[in-house]
């Protein structure tokens, strides 16, 4: 399968936008400051992923890293529809965290199909990194929706074992 590499890495960026606005909008209807905490930090994260594909984006439609990221968000996109769902529906911490840990999951799965069809290994590099930083993503999700739950988190074992 052949692809257009330009492309792909424009669609990346209004990804990573998305995703930015997806956790802005979620960390607004929130209240645990923890759970706000979280969905600010991979916010900002998300902001830093477009960047980075942007540095190997040769086109020129988007002159302004920074004002492409603070437009308005695409109401279109599959990120956006589903968080606006959850916010219009019966919102809480824990489902937007579970909508968090699909998107991330499906990210992470995408951009490492992705870099499989890319050979320049510049770009492959670049989404590779992507989609460690997603599966960080998943984890930290994971981990603030184990400790939001009461749940038993993995750094925690110790501490049971011992007692």
């Amino acid at each position: 399968m052949s692809i257009n590499v330009q492309e792909a890495i424009k669609r990346s960026i209004q990804t990573e936008k998305n995703a930015m606005n997806f956790y802005q909008l979620g960390a607004k209807k929130m209240s645990n400051p923890d759970a706000i905490r979280t969905f600010n930090l991979l916010a900002k994260e998300e902001r830093e992923h477009a960047a980075h594909f942007y540095k190997i984006y040769q086109g020129t439609d988007i002159p302004s890293i920074d004002a492409f990221l603070d437009s308005p968000p695409d109401n279109e996109s599959s990120w956006i529809s589903t968080i606006s769902r959850l916010i219009s529906a019966d919102f809480n911490e824990q489902k937007a965290l579970e909508l968090a840990m699909e998107r991330e999951k499906n990210l992470e799965e995408a951009l490492l199909e992705t870099a499989s069809l890319i050979t320049n290994p510049e770009i492959k590099a670049v989404y590779e990194l992507n989609a460690k930083e997603t599966h960080h993503h998943y984890e930290l999700i994971e981990s603030e929706y184990a400790r939001l739950m009461g749940m038993v988190h993995e750094t925690d074992i110790d501490t049971f074992v011992r007692e």
